[in-house]
């Protein structure tokens, strides 16, 4: 059939790349709009303030008052903290998704002579 018709390859082929589009079109959606649940958020908090007590307990039991290993443990539970709730929200925050590719892949399709009368 393709071997009589030559307009039949190239509508699959553009019929293949515009579902493909549409899949990824979505995907990129929900991984935009899907948050992590509030119950992921506060156990996320919860095992936090308890690592941070037990660290401090553990400074306040030791006879030897150092207090830089609780400091840093802080610091370093707060940037843990500060980083997954930074990728959960892609459009906000230190860390942002670039939309630069799919507006170049815009205008790229834009840009492309039709072959219409």
């Amino acid at each position: 059939m393709a071997a009589r018709d030559n307009a039949m390859v190239p509508t699959g082929l553009f019929i293949q790349s515009l579902n493909e589009m549409i899949d990824d079109q979505e995907k990129r959606l929900s991984a935009m709009t899907n948050r992590l649940p509030l119950v992921v958020v506060a156990a996320l908090y919860a095992v936090c303030i308890m690592g941070i007590g037990f660290a401090g307990y553990g400074s306040g039991v030791e006879s030897k008052r150092t207090r830089v290993p609780v400091h840093i443990t802080g610091i370093l539970v707060a940037a843990m903290v500060l980083l997954i709730l930074d990728l959960d929200r892609p459009g906000s925050g230190f860390i942002r998704v670039s939309q630069q590719p799919l507006a170049n892949a815009a205008a790229t399709i834009d840009a492309f002579p039709t072959g219409g009368p």
